[in-house]
């Protein structure tokens, strides 16, 4: 009998703006009634949605049988744009090993858990400054503007050597490039734009080296220019749209859980605890995690066939009450340990270290310096960033009981 082949389904998008923090529930119902479910990808070719933590984790780790060498795409899930164009040199999040363990080598030394503490004291600093306006600006605030989105630009910018006055011009293309509704012409023009930019730092710094990441990668003679700029681009673009998002979000889910806020008040040092909870329960990286199977292989009891897409969902894994219990609550005490927000495997981001040195830098000064810090707004009228490949907050409005300088 011919092999019957299971109805495909959408892939679920939307999560609520009444549970903001909540991956959509249907990804809830898949994980238990079909956590290898057959989906519908954009351009109509047949994939598979994985749900459950075990399944997910053993994907992203198993590079040989679940490859990333592709093309580049902003997001095969969301209907408009997928197979852009193939994956060029530099492109390292596209590439399976060898091209992806020498590309690897050349960035893992300069991401290190030593050298990212040793950059703490001056996130420490930049945390400050932006603390120091939002007290001079007095309430309310718009936290995104003020704290959230500042930082980790300031941050990247420094630790790439590129000129922050600049911000704005590779934030703009830095969130078109990740905007869901984007077309395959405006993604890849604002692909292209940002290489080109990232190319002339690359070129000014092979004549005229400083002391940063980027020059650093210049002075490789084993990498061409167009790989130290395709890197730099990834690096630019994920070392400030990520931790922004994070910080903002997180901010919102402390001040809607009043009673883990308290716990993470009365006890600071809980900090780093909260920031691997927050990243569990928050789940920005909503799609990118895409595989291809490179051989006929079983996950969960389904065949996957050769060439099939593999799509791990990252939130659902990590909502996942087989690996952690009350999934859905947050809780700053949790050991939280083994989440993927990150991935896992080969591809687990590569500056993860330095999201949790900001992060936990930046919880801990925001709630120090401001105790009554709260929501300026009612909590459903916080806008939502659904647009992205990275989910967040559009503004966070907040006041807090000001105190005379």
């Amino acid at each position: 009998m011919p092999e019957t082949v299971p109805e495909r389904r959408a892939i679920p998008k939307e999560r609520s703006q009444t549970c903001p923090f909540d991956p959509p529930a249907t990804l809830r119902e898949l994980r238990t009634q079909d956590p290898v479910c057959p989906v519908a990808m954009a351009d109509g070719s047949s994939g598979w949605l994985l749900t459950r933590h075990e399944d997910v984790h053993a994907v992203l780790g198993d590079h040989r049988r679940f490859s990333s060498r592709g093309e580049l795409r902003n997001s095969a899930l969301d209907g408009q744009v997928t197979a852009a164009r193939p994956a060029r040199p530099g492109e390292i999040n596209s590439v399976d090993p060898p091209e992806h363990t020498r590309l690897r080598r050349k960035l893992s030394g300069k991401f290190t858990t030593s050298r990212m503490a040793q950059l703490s004291e001056r996130i420490a600093g930049i945390v400050d400054d932006a603390l120091d306006t939002m007290e001079l600006l007095g309430p309310p605030v718009d936290l995104v503007e003020a704290f959230a989105s500042p930082i980790p630009s300031l941050v990247i910018c420094e630790l790439l050597g590129v000129d922050y006055a600049e911000r704005a011009e590779f934030q703009e293309r830095t969130k078109a490039m990740l905007t869901l509704g984007a077309s395959a012409d405006q993604f890849m023009a604002a692909v292209e734009e940002m290489t080109g930019y990232v190319t002339k730092l690359v070129v000014a710094k092979r004549a005229r080296p400083t002391d940063d990441v980027l020059s650093n990668l210049a002075a490789d003679e084993e990498l061409t220019t167009e790989e130290v700029a395709r890197m730099g681009l990834a690096l630019l673009a994920a070392g400030h749209e990520t931790t922004a998002h994070m910080l903002a979000l997180g901010t919102f889910a402390l001040l809607r859980n009043p009673d883990q806020l308290a716990a993470l008040r009365a006890d600071p040092d809980l900090v780093n605890g909260a920031v691997e909870e927050l990243l569990r329960y928050l789940t920005i990286a909503q799609y990118g995690a895409e595989r291809s199977a490179t051989e006929d292989v079983e996950v969960g009891g389904r065949l996957i066939r050769r060439g099939d897409v593999v799509v791990p969902a990252l939130m659902a894994a990590n909502r996942d009450p087989e690996r952690f219990g009350d999934p859905d609550v947050l809780d700053v005490t949790r050991q939280a340990a083994g989440h993927v927000a990150f991935g896992f495997g080969i591809h687990q981001c590569l500056g993860q270290q330095l999201a949790r040195v900001e992060l936990r830098i930046g919880y801990k000064a925001l709630f120090q310096r401001f105790p009554t810090l709260r929501l300026a707004v009612p909590p459903e009228d916080v806008p939502l960033r659904t647009d992205s490949i990275t989910y967040g907050l559009a503004r966070l409005p907040v006041t807090w009981d000001a105190v005379g300088l």
